[in-house]
Parts: C-alpha cells; sequence; structure tokens
C-alpha cells in the first residue's frame, strides 16, 4: 500500500442520480459551481482522505459523467447501478465492486456527488470518531430549521441511534424531528455488507434504501452513533438551480474569505469571485468586479483589477491588470496590462512589458519592456526586448486560409498605424514610418516606410458639397470653387 492510500479502506460516492429538477441535458452532478463541478468536488473531498480505494455509482449519462470522472481521476472505479432503485442498492453495487479484489475490511466511507461544500476535513472527523467509538455506522447529521424532505434522526432515551426514517414513510410527530440525515456515513464494511443482503424495498418508494442498515446493525448487537455538524452547507445538496447558485454563493463566500485570512487583499468580497483552483500569492490586490478562474495564478504585489476576468492566467510579481479580459495568457513581472484589453490563448508578456488599451493579442510572444501601447492586434507574432510598438499597428497574420508569423526584432521601434504582413520579419533595431505597411522582411538598423504622394484637390468641397456647414466653413476661409482654368491638384511628396 502506497502512503498516499493509508486512509480508510474505501469511499464511495454515489453519482447515479437524474437530477431532473435541473431541468437541464447536462447531468446534475456535471454542473459547475467554484470551477469544478459537483462531482469534481465530491472528489477532492474523497482524496483528501488517502482511501486505499475509491468508487462511484453511475447511471443516468452513463457515458458522459464516467468519462469526467474518468478525466478527473483516472484511478477511481467507476461502478454501474442496475435496475433495482435505491442508495442501498447503488452502495452494494459498489461493495460488489470493490469486494472483487478481496473482501473489504475496515471503515467504508459514503458520501454523494451532488455535496459540492463537503470538505475532507469533516470527512476525516466522521472517520476518526468512527473509528476510535468502534461503530459498526456513524452517521453524519444536521440540525434544520426546516427538515422537509430529508430523512429523520431517530433516537433512544439515552440519545443513541435507532435508526432513520425518510421523510415520506415518516409519521407527524417523526416530521416535527430537526436532526435530519445528511446521506453520508462510515461504515464496517462486514457490517455493511451483511446488512445489505437483508435490505429490502418494502417501502412507500419501493426503493432499497441504505438507511435500512442502521437498524439491522442495532438488531445485530453494533453500536450506531451519530456526529452532528453545525456547518449545514457542508450537507446541503443542489438539487435545482436555485440551490445551486446558492451553494456557488456560498463557496465563493468561504473561497474569498479565506484568501483574506491568508494575505490577500479583496477590496469588495461581494463583486469578487475565484475558483478554487485559483492561487494567489500575500500582498496580492483585487480590486472590485474582478473574476478568476480555472488555473489561475497571481504571484505577490500584484493589482488585478477593476473589472477583470481571467481564465489560465499566470500573473506575474508586481504586475498590474487593469480592465482586461484574459485566458491562457502569462503575464511578466512588474508588467502591465489594460484597461479593455484582450487577452487570447498563447500571449506571453515579458517583464516590465505593457499591453494598453483596446489591444487583443493571441499567440504572441513579447519580450522583456516592450510596449504594446493602445489600438492595435497583435497575433502570431514574437517581439523582442525593448520595443515599443506603435498606435494602431497590427499584425495581418491571416491569409483567408493560413495564419503567418510575424518575427519583430529587439529595439525597433514602428509609426502609428503600421501593418505587418505576414510572414515578414523586422530585424533588431529597426524603424517603421507612420502608415507603413511592411510586406517584406527589414534590415536591423533599416527605416522602411510606404509613402504614397499626397494629393490636394483644392476647391473639392465647394464643388461637392455645396449647402453644407464644411463649404460655408472652407468659403469663409477664402476658398473658391475649382474653374476651367485651375491648375491640377498639387502633389506634395
Amino acid at each position: 500500500m502506497s502512503p498516499e492510500n493509508t486512509g480508510p479502506a474505501a469511499v464511495i460516492v454515489l453519482a447515479a442520480g437524474a437530477g431532473t429538477r435541473m431541468k437541464s441535458r447536462t447531468p446534475k452532478i456535471l454542473h459547475e459551481i467554484g470551477g469544478r463541478s459537483l462531482v469534481g468536488h465530491a472528489l477532492a473531498a474523497a482524496r483528501a482522505l488517502h482511501p486505499q480505494e475509491l468508487a462511484l455509482v453511475v447511471r443516468h449519462e452513463r457515458e458522459l459523467v464516467a468519462s469526467h470522472i474518468t478525466a478527473l481521476d483516472p484511478d477511481a472505479r467507476i461502478v454501474d447501478q442496475d435496475e433495482v432503485p435505491g442508495t442501498g442498492r447503488a452502495v452494494e453495487a459498489a461493495l460488489e465492486a470493490l469486494d472483487s479484489r478481496g473482501p473489504l475490511s475496515g471503515t467504508v466511507v459514503v458520501t454523494y456527488g451532488d455535496v459540492p461544500l463537503l470538505t475532507g476535513q469533516l470527512l476525516a472527523g466522521l472517520v476518526a470518531s468512527h473509528e476510535a467509538d468502534g461503530n459498526a455506522v456513524t452517521v453524519l447529521t444536521a440540525v434544520l430549521d426546516d427538515a422537509t424532505g430529508y430523512g429523520r434522526i431517530l433516537r433512544a432515551a439515552g440519545g443513541t441511534v435507532t435508526g432513520i426514517r425518510e421523510h415520506k414513510d415518516a409519521t407527524d410527530a417523526e416530521r416535527g424531528i430537526r436532526e435530519v440525515n445528511s446521506g453520508i456515513y462510515a461504515f464496517d464494511a462486514a457490517v455493511l455488507r451483511s446488512a445489505l443482503a437483508h435490505v429490502t424495498t418494502d417501502n412507500a418508494q419501493g426503493e432499497k434504501y441504505l438507511t435500512d442498515v442502521l437498524a439491522l446493525a442495532r438488531e445485530a448487537g453494533g453500536r450506531v452513533a451519530a456526529v452532528v455538524t453545525e456547518d449545514r452547507w457542508q450537507v446541503e445538496g443542489a438539487n435545482d438551480r436555485v440551490q445551486l447558485a446558492a451553494l456557488g454563493a456560498e463557496l465563493n463566500r468561504r473561497t474569498v474569505e479565506a484568501w483574506m485570512r491568508a494575505g490577500v487583499t479583496v477590496v469588495d468580497p461581494a463583486s469578487t469571485w475565484i475558483d478554487a483552483t485559483v492561487t494567489l500569492d500575500e500582498d496580492v490586490r483585487l480590486l472590485p468586479n474582478t473574476q478568476l478562474h480555472g488555473t489561475t495564478t497571481v504571484a505577490r504585489d500584484a493589482v488585478v483589477g477593476p473589472d477583470t476576468t481571467l481564465t489560465d492566467v499566470h500573473v506575474g510579481e508586481g504586475a498590474k491588470v487593469i480592465r482586461t479580459h484574459g485566458s491562457g495568457s502569462t503575464i511578466g513581472a512588474h508588467a502591465s496590462v489594460g484597461p479593455f484589453t484582450y487577452l487570447r490563448p498563447g500571449t506571453v508578456l515579458g517583464e516590465t512589458g505593457k499591453i494598453g488599451a483596446f489591444y487583443e493579442t493571441k499567440n504572441v510572444t513579447i519580450g522583456r519592456g516592450s510596449k504594446l501601447s493602445h489600438l492595435g492586434y497583435a497575433g502570431d507574432a514574437e517581439i523582442g526586448e525593448d520595443t515599443n510598438i506603435g498606435c494602431g499597428n497590427i499584425t495581418a497574420n491571416y491569409d483567408g486560409e493560413k495564419k503567418h508569423r510575424t518575427v519583430i526584432g529587439s529595439g525597433v521601434r514602428t509609426g502609428s498605424n503600421t501593418v505587418f504582413v505576414a510572414p515578414v520579419q523586422l530585424g533588431d533595431g529597426a524603424y517603421s514610418g507612420a502608415g507603413a505597411i511592411i510586406r517584406r522582411d527589414v534590415p536591423a538598423g533599416a527605416l522602411t516606410v510606404s509613402v504614397a504622394k499626397q494629393r490636394n484637390a483644392e476647391g473639392w468641397v465647394l464643388e461637392n458639397r455645396p449647402g453644407t456647414i464644411s463649404a460655408a466653413l472652407a468659403e469663409a476661409a477664402g476658398a473658391t470653387p475649382p474653374t476651367s482654368t485651375t491648375p491640377a491638384p498639387t502633389e506634395e511628396g
């Protein structure tokens, strides 16, 4: 057994439900909050226990769900639930699959794929209490103001757990109980195996209830106990989109608070969203209306926001990112981006570099200290160090069928409205004049210009736009309409 798998014998995650109340073509457990699917959160909590075995029971949209789980955790066992309904049968199917390698012994934890705020820490506490007290079954419970729909915890006069009554099978008196079953358990494997063989479908729903195991365990002389959590959110399931949104907001609140306690300044927590997969260093500053998603990382002293959304973006130490939408990009230390900037995948901005206002970049590497200050597009390009790209520059990288690359050296200075018609290269220290259209390679240290002679057609406005404000002002300034004897338009080089 590897050191990583020294926890309970197994964790079984139940993920077979259809989730019809979501009213979605997407299976319920594949809906996302905090940058992970619901089942992704369940997997993270399960793996935090370092179980020897991890199994997930699936049924609805089986191929789609199984593919997603395998992508997240290739070592997880996928188990199919058969036609027999109920959580008891789902756990039994998982146990049969896990026992195929030899009967399990020890603790088996059962959780659900739609309880995203459940933490490994709470599960570890459940397992510790279960094993320390030598329980046959330990159930995780919570006390709710409104327990409608939940199974109620039945206790003896001394407080010991005698069973669980499903809401639809409960009497009016039992429905008045506020302590509810979370559906999360720690079982002794042998007790679970034996009890499930005796669970029937003789109930209002015609299902094989996992909750019946508790009474059977007690009848066999086993001890059944409960661990009560005061954090109801950790046992809250997402059955519809209202609950999904509430869980998402609570997860984000906890995530933002945790980062603030870790040394991150969040100016407006209410408008800041941070995925569970994001990493932030101390002294990062997040301004209002900022969203950080995916594998985004932000290094010490960087400032992000306001009005910024970053997905899978790496922000270097001391960098500033203002009013920017970015994905799949890297921003170097002490670089600056924005405002109103669009970083597309493959953008790499070097240290102390700049991508300024109203700029779009894609698949471009920008060297240390280089600046793309405003109003342009750079795609499929490589730009050296300490180069200044003028206002309105674009790389014309697409010929209608293929993308081509532009290479601009270090120390280059380009004039406003330069167009680089790829594939093309500019050597180190080259200059371009304003309005240049560069179709051929430019040697190092060369000046390239594209100059068309300027032509002035005098009197054109009076002749072609009579009665306009422009014509009146031109006439007041001394302009005269052209005559047959008027010289041809002048040309200035």
